[in-house]
């Protein structure tokens, strides 16, 4: 059911991007990629500062001019490291997804979960309130098949978009813009099929995102490649992954709609501390654009994400 927002303000379209393996941790140049890192579009949409440990005030919040940061927990009040599979559909969900499931759990969500999160996703619940969805993720779905993406371990976004039929961006709307890579550049799908696909700047992948994100209502994008480079443990590798989201998120807010909310989000701690794994550490939630009030107001979990979003939208 949808009604009108209430929210005076409130935006006329989402776009959730989620960044994967991402905290707020200490300004420690020897472990921290934020702490050496060369981030300017983030810097600049924050007043100057990062995620780190040490910029937040004591509200934990980073309020810039044009975006607010929100650490938010990503431990749910539930014994150890938060993992992606629970993080994930606690974050696209709006559940405590690790109590439900009685842990944190790996890298892909847990089968007992899974058809809560079909059901009730961020865009199964647009979906179903008649607002127009979209998965910009590009899959090659000719060559292998959606069972290498939502089979036995899905992650969570494709889970989520296949459960609604948004699968379905491949190869040809690489090639016309109308799709993104999972790692922002092209460099994976060209080692595949060559020079048929042509290299991309990050910050032209963004403008790309931005213009699928005008068509829809609700628009989620996923990465993941922070997280790997916190897994390898190597910082030179880590600072790499964050300076290519930095210029990604710059394409995006200088091609987003007026009318539109950016959220960068993700679900757990990792990249911030390259040699430890997966952190305690709160995560950030970025809110650019119309509506980020409302975003750091509603904020303090990951379970709290999708709900602000939908009340954002006027989806009940």
């Amino acid at each position: 059911m949808t009604s009108p927002s209430r929210i005076r303000g409130a935006p006329g379209r989402v776009l959730l991007v989620f960044v994967d393996g991402v905290g707020i941790g200490a300004a420690d140049p020897a472990a921290n990629p934020f702490a050496v890192a060369r981030l300017p579009r983030l810097r600049g949409l924050l007043g100057g500062r990062l995620p780190l440990r040490e910029e937040l005030d004591g509200a934990g919040r980073i309020e810039g001019e044009r975006a607010v940061l929100v650490g938010a927990d990503a431990t749910l009040g539930v014994p150890g490291r938060p993992q992606s599979g629970t993080g994930q559909t606690a974050l696209l969900a709006g559940i405590n997804a690790p109590r439900e499931f009685g842990r944190h759990f790996g890298s892909w969500v847990p089968t007992g979960l899974r058809e809560t999160l079909r059901s009730g996703s961020l865009l199964a619940r647009a979906v179903g309130a008649g607002r127009s969805a979209a998965f910009a993720n590009a899959h090659p779905i000719g060559r292998f098949g959606l069972e290498a993406f939502v089979g036995r371990r899905p992650a969570a976004p494709p889970l989520a978009a296949h459960a609604v039929g948004l699968m379905g961006r491949d190869l040809e709307d690489l090639l016309t813009g109308r799709a993104v890579a999972s790692s922002i550049t092209h460099e994976r799908w060209r080692a595949t099929y060559g020079a048929r696909v042509p290299e991309i700047s990050a910050e032209e992948a963004g403008r790309n995102l931005a213009g699928i994100a005008a068509e829809h209502a609700v628009t989620l994008f996923a990465h993941y490649d922070t997280d790997a480079a916190g897994h390898r443990q190597d910082l030179s590798e880590a600072v790499a992954a964050l300076e290519r989201v930095d210029a990604f998120l710059g394409g995006v807010v200088d091609a987003l709609p007026d009318d539109a909310l950016l959220v960068v989000a993700s679900d757990h701690g990792n990249v911030e501390d390259v040699g430890g794994g997966h952190t305690l550490n709160p995560v950030p939630v970025v809110a650019v654009g119309r509506g980020r009030e409302v975003v750091a107001e509603r904020v303090r979990d990951l379970t709290d994400v999708t709900p602000a979003l939908l009340e954002l939208l006027g989806i009940d």
